[in-house]
């Protein structure tokens, strides 16, 4: 009988976590005296760590593939046996397996210690494991990195051999034609090809160099959200990039958020930090002044940057910066109006999400963790409730995760799936019981009385640099028309041609288009070529029949000749095209 996805999911985990083991006992057994750290099946594959003085190559990696191969071959069952915790750290100790012995130092007295074996190699491990090695068949290893012990850049440095496993011949197929095209798509690839952004160490590790084209990107993304934000009833903000450390007392981030944060800066003998969030100057403004329940909800959205500090290990383009945009917004409500807004604020991040041309989600509901959290119950019963009501009415499928909000409210986290069926994490509907609390906000009730306001934390795109390396990704790099930061490059074949591709260029940016000129003194055929290299949606190409016509032959990205068409129904065409939400030319 076929197993249910859930059923798959949990054997595709354990044939990846088997996998890993599979793997160190190749590692061990090629390269005596390399050191064992952990391996665990993570999200598409499995990975494991190792101390050895040389670094792994790629022809390693062809080596120890071979020998997981002969493993597997060999069918060895996977043994479990189980000893006290004492009886673990000396076993590992007389091997010289310093970090197997300091995770079983770890594990309580009395609790067993889980040992799994096949053939030669034993390892710590809870598993479970597939029944014999003979049952990894399609794996593949994929990559090396580096990655410090349990996280911690002041330990050693160890080795991480990255691979993946299948249950299914055409899945792993599948899965590495993925990863192949994940890389023609790679967001730091493109961003030079188009010339779009840079990060110079020079600079900063983790610091974004906006490049024309790329800035003028950036532009057009925020005109649209603060247009969009303005129809949907949102006040818009600007606040400072620095602020007093004692805000961030206030709002708990020095207490709880200080290894993200930069070090203080002296300002006539008072401490200042660089912005992590831009939640407590929200706040600020909020109680500039008394409110009434008739104002509610107040809404407030900003493209505030912030600064975090990120580990130089874990940079990565765009995608993990040190300082990035949020597409923040705040919304102050009353207990009754709390459904109501949560279905507005779903609504607005599904329309955002859709006019960038993304139609497929994941979406997810996190609850209250068990122990640790802030605010009463009945609070976070009730926006629970209000979410769960509000995600009914939405027509999306949703998945509950027991457990996972923060320690300050639940919340939606909205995941989109781009063109290759990759998940990206983008918008997030997060309530807090604990702001409100420590700023002591609150607002005029219909009895004259004051009481506190619930507040929503919301993002739609999550960070603007993130979120431009995703849409880089999703199209590779061929953005829709409205997007391009270069919607239409005009090519004469000769210099008899130029003062009308002049003329021509003025009336396109006449009509708000983004237009260049290529006067340059090349073939027409090499002009072509480059300016569908960078995935510029349409050329104008220009001869004497076009000039002696005053039209233009028109060719569309991906080498599509749409003929001759005169300079109005040109424009027309663009314009007609260059409306936010119409993603294909």
């Amino acid at each position: 009988m076929r197993a249910t996805k859930m059923e798959d999911k949990k054997l595709v985990n354990v044939l990846r976590h088997s996998a890993a083991h599979i793997m160190a006992a190749a590692v061990v057994e090629l390269f005596p005296g390399t050191k064992v750290a952990i391996g665990p099946s993570i999200e598409d594959g499995f990975y494991y760590d190792f101390d050895r003085q040389e670094p792994f190559t790629s022809d390693d990696l062809v080596k120890i593939e071979e020998k997981m191969k002969e493993i597997a071959k060999e069918n060895h069952r996977f043994v479990r046996s189980s000893m006290t915790r004492d009886e673990a750290i000396m076993g590992f100790q007389a091997k010289g397996e310093k970090y197997k012995s300091e995770i079983a130092s770890q594990i309580d007295d009395d609790e067993e210690v889980s040992m799994y074996q096949s053939g030669t190699f034993t390892d710590l491990c809870k598993g479970p494991h597939i029944a014999s090695t003979g049952e990894l068949k399609y794996f593949k290893l994929l990559s090396v990195a580096g990655a410090y012990w349990r996280g911690d850049s002041s330990r050693g440095q160890l080795q991480r051999i990255y691979g993946t496993a299948f249950l299914a011949k055409q899945d792993l197929e599948d899965y590495l034609t993925k990863i192949e095209e994940a890389q023609k798509r790679d967001h730091r690839k493109l961003g030079k090809d188009l010339d779009l952004f840079s990060v110079n160490e020079s600079v900063g590790g983790g610091l974004v160099l906006w490049h024309p084209k790329g800035a003028l990107l950036r532009d057009i993304i925020e005109s649209y959200w603060k247009k969009f934000h303005i129809e949907n009833g949102y006040d818009l903000l600007l606040t400072p990039h620095i602020a007093s450390e004692e805000l961030f007392k206030i709002s708990g981030h020095l207490q709880t958020y200080s290894e993200y944060m930069y070090a203080p800066m002296e300002i006539e003998n008072n401490p200042y930090r660089i912005k992590p969030m831009n939640c407590p100057m929200h706040l600020m403004i909020y109680k500039t002044k008394l409110h009434s329940y008739r104002e509610l909800p107040i809404r407030y959205a900003e493209l505030g940057t912030v600064y975090r500090f990120e580990k130089s290990g874990v940079l990565h383009g765009l995608m993990r910066v040190r300082g990035f945009t949020q597409d923040d917004g705040h919304v102050i409500v009353a207990p009754e109006q709390l459904e109501e807004e949560v279905l507005k604020v779903f609504n607005m991040a599904i329309g955002c999400l859709k006019t960038f041309g993304f139609s497929e989600y994941k979406i997810y509901l996190a609850t209250r963790p068990e122990n640790k959290y802030v605010g009463e119950i009945e609070d976070w019963e009730r926006a629970q409730a209000s979410i769960e009501n509000a995600l009914k009415k939405t027509g999306y499928n949703y998945e509950v995760d027991e457990g996972g909000g923060a320690f300050y409210g639940p919340k939606i986290d909205i995941k989109i799936e781009d063109a290759i069926g990759r998940l990206w994490q983008c918008s997030t509907i997060q309530f807090d019981f604990n702001l409100p609390e420590r700023f002591d906000i609150s607002y005029v009730d219909s009895t004259g009385k004051k009481a506190r306001p619930y507040m929503i934390h919301r993002a739609l795109l999550g960070s603007l640099e993130r979120f431009v390396g995703v849409l880089l990704e999703h199209y590779a790099g061929a953005l829709p028309l409205w997007l391009s930061p270069v919607q239409v490059a005009i090519a004469n074949i000769n210099r008899e041609q130029h003062e009308y591709c002049g003329e021509l260029l003025q009336k396109l940016k006449q009509n708000d288009v983004r237009v260049v000129f290529d006067d340059r003194n090349e073939k027409i055929g090499h002009k072509i070529r480059e300016h569908e290299m960078q995935k510029i949606p349409y050329m104008a190409v220009v001869g004497s029949r076009e000039k002696d016509a005053t039209s233009v032959a028109v060719r569309a990205r991906g080498n599509r000749d749409l003929g001759i068409m005169t300079v109005d129904n040109f424009v027309s065409l663009i314009k007609e095209k260059s409306v936010p939400g119409i993603n294909e030319l």
